[in-house]
């Protein structure tokens, strides 16, 4: 198989846990104390790389990395219950993140059928 398929499946699992952090910062928007959180996602897709197929001992190989994103408090400024969400920029980021995911399951759905149509010629 290839290894688009691996990447397509961190992506959207990476994307399944942006979504649970979220909905968490917007479950607590009222929450006095609490800190909105964000999964440092675009680190851990800067350092996913899909390993190259090597056909000739003088081509140049890669590694296959995936880190795991890591979840950070954000800096933002608190409102007066030291309580830093802001619900719109919460709302953005999940409908980011939803288009995001939507683009992986269509990329992976894609390839398989591709896949499906190779195996029945």
């Amino acid at each position: 198989m290839s290894d688009i398929f691996k990447t397509l499946e961190n992506q959207i699992r990476a994307a399944n846990v942006r979504h649970g952090v979220i909905a968490s910062n917007i479950a607590n928007v009222d929450t006095p104390g609490f800190k909105a959180r964000d999964v440092k996602f675009d680190e851990a897709l800067e350092t996913a790389t899909i390993e190259l197929r090597k056909t000739s001992p003088v081509h140049m190989g890669g590694t296959e990395s995936v880190s795991g994103g890591t979840v950070a408090v954000e800096s933002r400024p608190s409102w007066g219950d030291r309580n830093n969400v802001e619900l719109d920029v919460e709302v953005a980021k999940m409908t980011e993140n939803a288009v995001f995911f939507q683009t992986a399951v269509t990329l992976l759905s894609t390839n398989i059928r591709m896949y499906k149509t190779a195996l029945r010629r």
